[in-house]
């Protein structure tokens, strides 16, 4: 399956701007979001499926697709996918402990990793963080467009197809830059949640990930 990255939105409960998560996730879907990403720390179980469900419901008429960060139970209690940092994501697939279609991403930080990432087993990979950002603990020094770079030519030897998503600090104000290292799309989180306003019907983020890409021919 091949993942549409162009515009990840993460919805985070900590970084809602004061919006209910399934109405954030409809707005910025209709912003140009191509894929949601459901990333919430602190929330129970029952409530994080209920909520990941009403997710759902609201993406439904838009079809844009919902993935659940780091947690396989919700995502197969509320039937959307997983997206998995470091090597649980390949342990959960070779025991056959999640059914939730793949696990769709992996988050890569390094060169080493990406030549470590089995590569048959995924979607996509997330790479990061790019630039300094405040909605997580970052506990190492953003790479930049030069270190995504040379993360995407890694993957790209191994697997030439595999779709690349840049994460961290990404605004309409960079986008373009990590496009031009060489992902597919990038991962935004403030920059459509905690803006002013409720993302635009173009948000501009998009609007600069659409341009890079069109210009690169992609």
């Amino acid at each position: 399956m091949r993942v549409d990255l162009r515009l990840n939105a993460i919805v985070d409960p900590e970084r809602a701007g004061g919006h209910a998560l399934a109405d954030l996730a409809r707005l910025c879907a209709e912003g140009g979001a191509t894929l949601i990403q459901l990333r919430d720390k602190l929330s129970e179980t029952r409530a994080m499926v209920e909520q990941a469900r009403a997710i759902k419901r609201a993406l439904a008429p838009l079809s844009v697709p919902l993935v659940i960060n780091d947690r396989i139970d919700v995502a197969l209690a509320a039937g959307a996918t997983a997206s998995m940092s470091g090597r649980t994501t390949w342990r959960s697939r070779t025991r056959g402990g999640c059914s939730a279609g793949r696990d769709h991403r992996l988050s890569v930080k390094s060169t080493a990793e990406a030549e470590a990432t089995p590569v048959e087993l995924i979607d996509y990979v997330g790479s990061g963080g790019v630039y300094v950002t405040l909605s997580k603990e970052q506990k190492k020094a953003p790479i930049g467009p030069e270190g995504l770079a040379r993360i995407v030519g890694v993957l790209r030897r191994r697997a030439a197809k595999l779709p690349v998503c840049g994460i961290a600090g990404i605004d309409a104000t960079n986008a373009a830059e990590v496009i031009a290292a060489g992902a597919d799309g990038v991962a935004v989180i403030s920059a459509l949640s905690l803006a002013p306003d409720p993302p635009p019907r173009r948000a501009p983020c998009a609007r600069s990930s659409d341009a890079m890409l069109a210009k690169r021919g992609t």
